[in-house]
């Protein structure tokens, strides 16, 4: 509402002189507020005109309607609960509907019980948003209580009511009860296929969601975004762009809402699939579709996650409307990069601008730090989280922090922040202090972190063993070797495989390490012979057979780093790509040293960007140097 209408309102109303009763427009002027701020400033001027401290029952209930709609139940509670007389199921409906969209869902079932003990009939909208709350604020017993309380009041077979059932038994992973309610129903809606498929969903059963899906006659954009949204929170983001390419060029009647683009651009950045993003980016622009917090947070990410941290910065500096979500995506952007000290400004810009960062941001300012080798600025970030911000530091933070110390070679000094942590270290802790033993040669520590890891379960005993095995290796003590992974005989051990993604032509291309799976696997492995003799030669490139951990003799050695899925991939670009064109990798582990080694060097001889992205940060090479300056 403008100023000037306001003001006009306000002058209209205060004409009003008490006991003449208010005009049929009055409701109408309510309507026109479009803060709660003025709502309240009309109320004041309504309750002056009144001839008593009450207010007639009708325009009671419109402001109740106008502070829901605009955000103040707290205000229209007050109203509410002073009613002159027993309000009408429709208010109890509105009050009930109105705190289920809020932070404090619970007190839809309070007005519930209170609406049940002033013996007010409830209808089927009721029972529809009271279950709604109770999957909100996840009240199981509650909503199994409200589900008798339908039978028993006949409400059993109503659409509305159906399908609360059906997305609250869905919202708590039970399909199969979700499923019988479904097949009980005698009329589906769209929103009743939806709510079921989002149970299998959430269930983790992708199958029968995929299948539930197909069978609908018209799947909306809701559905669409439900699927696709759970192919990214299983890792299949494969399936997640070839589910949003099948709806573009098949379903030309659905649009793509914002859910659905922010899945897709989260699909690209874990794949790196660079090409498709810039696609998925185009295609945003090209339908003018509103670049919202949610959008310029993830194309953000995206470009980040996908090597090009100066489209993510351009997008970033363009946005003018920027949020802790979007600032948050920047500053961890620039982090895995490398650029710590862009980071740290950035996040001092934020703060300064009275943007309070929450535990995500000040985890992506740690990462920035460890990274970057800045000990000073990632300790004074850590010890003013709970002071400056008000956060509670996490184990995440403490990893970081250890991370850090460690990383920087004061081990004992990060040893000690591990014992004195007021949660238990997780094995990623205990990881990062192991890695870092391996780094500085420091055994004896390693030993002694492995005697805290032997405290734990079972799989993590194992994995501290294995790590301490990995330190033994690369100080070449086979005998040590030897003796720790005969203490781990039949344990049962899932190795993760190292596995690398490249984009070609719009088509991502997964390998695995000394793969044979490929079909041009032979033509990929003759060229990376072919590369690695060239760098050999022409940068005296040498095979790093450090990371190697078996007492092998130094050529199979040479061999066992040579067939790495990062190396594969980087031959099948090579081979793939025009001369110049970089090259973008993406690991799901740490890059070794070896393969950082022959990264630095192919990028010199053949004079190609190359940029890995590994576990934890980003590596660019060109011209036989990298960005992280062998500090990772």
């Amino acid at each position: 509402m403008s100023i000037l209408l306001f003001e006009n309102l306000t002058c209209a109303l205060s004409t009003l002189s008490p006991g003449r009763g208010y005009p049929l427009s009055v409701s109408q002027i309510l309507k026109k507020c479009s803060t709660v701020s003025q709502l309240k400033q009309l109320h004041a001027q309504l309750t002056v005109n009144s001839s008593d401290s009450s207010l007639p029952s009708s325009l009671s209930g419109s402001l109740i309607r106008a502070y829901a709609s605009l955000g103040g139940v707290a205000y229209a509670a007050i109203l509410f609960d002073r009613f002159p007389s027993v309000p009408s199921i429709l208010l109890w409906n509105l009050m009930i509907q109105s705190y289920s969209k809020t932070t404090i869902p619970q007190q839809s079932l309070r007005l519930f019980q209170k609406l049940l003990l002033v013996g007010v009939a409830a209808d089927d909208y009721t029972f529809t948003f009271v279950i709604t709350a109770c999957s909100r604020c996840g009240s199981f017993k509650s909503g199994q209580c409200l589900h008798g309380l339908v039978r028993k009041n006949g409400f059993v077979s109503n659409q509305f009511v159906g399908n609360a059932l059906v997305s609250f038994y869905s919202f708590f992973s039970g399909s199969s009860d979700a499923q019988k309610l479904f097949d009980e129903m005698p009329h589906r809606d769209v929103i009743s296929w939806t709510s079921l498929i989002r149970g299998y969903v959430n269930a983790g059963d992708l199958g029968a969601a995929k299948a539930l899906f197909k069978e609908m006659a018209e799947p909306n954009d809701v559905t669409w975004a439900v699927i696709i949204a759970g192919y990214v929170s299983h890792q299949r983001y494969n399936d997640a762009l070839g589910c949003f390419q099948d709806l573009l060029q098949h379903h030309p009647k659905v649009k793509p809402n914002e859910a659905i683009f922010v899945c897709v651009l989260s699909a690209c950045a874990h794949l790196g699939a660079l090409d498709q993003g810039r696609w998925v980016h185009a295609y945003i622009d090209k339908i003018q579709f509103r670049k919202s917090s949610n959008i310029c947070t993830g194309l953000i990410d995206m470009y980040a996650k996908c090597g090009r941290i100066d489209s993510a910065k351009e997008i970033f500096y363009k946005f003018h409307h920027k949020d802790i979500l979007t600032w948050t995506s920047m500053i961890s952007g620039l982090s895995m990069h490398g650029h710590g000290q862009d980071a740290l400004q950035l996040f001092s810009q934020m703060v300064s601008l009275g943007i309070k960062p929450d535990n995500v941001t000040l985890l992506g300012v740690l990462n920035g730090c460890s990274h970057s080798g800045l000990m000073d600025e990632g300790s004074r970030v850590f010890k003013n989280m709970s002071q400056l911000w008000g956060v509670v530091p996490k184990i995440e933070h403490y990893g970081c922090f250890v991370d850090l110390l460690s990383r920087g070679g004061c081990l004992e000094k990060a040893f000690a922040i591990v014992k004195t942590m007021p949660m238990d270290p997780d094995i990623v802790i205990w990881r990062s202090l192991l890695s870092a033993c391996r780094i500085h040669g420091n055994v004896g520590l390693g030993e002694q972190i492995v005697n805290h890891i032997a405290q734990m379960d079972s799989k993590s005993r194992i994995g501290g063993h294995t790590l301490l095995s990995n330190l033994y290796a690369s100080m070449g003590r086979w005998d040590k070797v030897a003796k720790v992974r005969k203490a781990m005989e039949g344990s049962r051990i899932d190795w993760a495989p190292g596995c690398s993604c490249i984009e070609i032509n719009g088509v991502v291309h997964e390998f695995l390490s000394a793969d044979r799976y490929h079909p041009l696997i032979e033509e990929i492995r003759k060229k990376l012979i072919e590369v690695l003799r060239r760098v050999s030669g022409e940068a005296s490139y040498v095979a790093n057979t450090r990371p190697v951990l078996f007492d092998l003799v130094e050529e199979e050695k040479e061999q066992a780093v040579a067939w790495h899925s990062e190396k594969l991939a980087l031959a099948f670009g090579l081979m793939s790509t025009e001369e110049g064109t970089p090259i973008r990798i993406t690991k799901n582990l740490r890059i070794c040293d070896d393969c950082h080694t022959a990264m630095k060097s192919i990028s010199q001889v053949y004079k190609r960007e190359i940029i890995v992205r590994d576990r934890s940060r980003f590596h660019t090479f060109e011209d036989g140097s990298c960005i992280c300056q062998d500090y990772w």
